[in-house]
């Protein structure tokens, strides 16, 4: 373990890359026959990266992020975060995880669901009072601690989801579509309050959404993938600022990048 741990401290310090995908495909068997869910997938991640995965239905979006978290394993190619294996970063903690609905337990507080992966981790109470504290703040969630998640709304409970993923100061967020079940002005307001967090903690992001609006605003780096067997049809890297007001959406530059995403998920049914 001390070795593992070593060498991710090492690979941290000197390599920019985070998350590195080579020739990656993935494969399941069913019981109709094989699945070709990703094949010869090849991207390089680097650190402090905003990157969002935009594809159809089916296109591996999730299942290349899972592949990341060690939720799935590649069936060929090779996958590393943090320059070893999914499994051995999972193991050091590297990363949170957000998923598609926030999975709060609802018999627990909204400081108690927060907390639950520093309890498994044995962190001590005062050290846990002080990461739930400096999280809340994070995601605006002040003075809501002691409520339930039933008295939250679904915005409240999804940012008190990704409050959870960082209770344990990982420096990689995996976000498998967080906010598309939430309506349009909530969801701009979350897309403005996840650009402030990012630019606060430096973390390198993973985010999966169906929104060209959303990919755009909110990335440095625009994946865009093509239907099953999910590949990558294009990487587009982001010329706006990091500074991002909503109304950016309605620039040129903006409207150029949507353009060029939009172009890409057509021309990658075409592929198909």
């Amino acid at each position: 373990m001390d070795k593992n741990n070593k060498t991710i401290r090492e690979v941290e310090s000197g390599v920019s890359s985070v998350i590195s995908a080579k020739n990656l495909s993935l494969t399941f068997q069913t019981n109709d026959g094989p699945v070709h869910a990703l094949k010869d997938v090849d991207l390089e991640i680097n650190k402090g990266d905003f990157v969002s995965f935009i594809g159809p239905s089916g296109c591996g979006k999730t299942t290349f992020l899972r592949c990341m978290a060690d939720l799935e394993q590649p069936t060929a190619g090779k996958i590393t975060v943090n320059g070893v294996s999914p499994a051995e970063a999972r193991k050091a903690r590297a990363y949170g995880y957000v998923f598609q609905h926030a999975g709060l337990y609802p018999w627990r507080t909204i400081g108690g669901n927060i907390r639950l992966p520093l309890e498994i981790m044995g962190k001590d109470k005062a050290e846990q009072d002080k990461s739930v504290k400096e999280v809340l703040e994070l995601v605006h969630l002040e003075g809501f601690e002691k409520k339930y998640p039933w008295q939250l709304s679904g915005g409240m409970q999804q940012r008190a989801s990704i409050a959870r993923a960082l209770a344990f100061h990982a420096d990689i967020l995996l976000m498998d579509e967080p906010f598309g079940a939430l309506d349009e002005i909530v969801r701009d307001h979350l897309n403005e309050q996840l650009l402030e967090l990012w630019a606060r903690t430096n973390k390198t992001i993973g985010f999966v959404t169906h929104s060209i609006p959303e990919a755009v605003y909110l990335s440095t780096k625009i994946v865009v993938m093509s239907p099953r067997p999910g590949r990558i049809h294009d990487v587009i890297e982001s010329t706006l600022p990091r500074e991002r007001p909503l109304d950016i959406r309605d620039s040129p530059e903006f409207i150029e990048i949507a353009h060029r995403v939009r172009d890409g998920l057509r021309a990658g049914h075409g592929d198909d």
